[in-house]
């Protein structure tokens, strides 16, 4: 298995679609189906009829899943969008911002 480049509370940038250029928090990974949620971004609306559990009923605003190839990480420098790649420091496998050379955890 191939180590994650993008873990949960990375702060990532959106390269493509209605939100391009937004950044935003991860706030769930799903690798198997390629794909991530971040905070704030790609929110999407769903109108709902009132129910005995929601007697009031309206529109509930929710982050969808986004493909896992349109958010990249953000530069811990400057904030842009950068690659990464793996090192070893101190016998541990690290993440490294391609664009920087910064450690990203650790």
């Amino acid at each position: 298995m191939a180590a994650a480049k993008i873990k949960k509370g990375d702060s990532v940038v959106v390269l493509s679609g209605k939100d391009k250029g937004k950044t935003g928090t991860v706030a769930k990974v799903m690798p198997k189906d390629g794909k991530v949620v971040v905070e704030g971004v790609n929110v999407a609306a769903r109108h709902r009829k009132p129910t005995q559990q929601n007697p009031q009923g309206g529109i509930d605003r929710f982050e969808a899943p986004m493909a896992l190839s349109k958010v990249a990480l953000a530069d811990p420098k400057d904030g842009k969008p950068t690659r990464v790649r793996f090192e070893e420091k101190d016998g541990k496998k690290v993440r490294v911002a391609v664009k920087s050379g910064e450690t990203i955890d650790g």
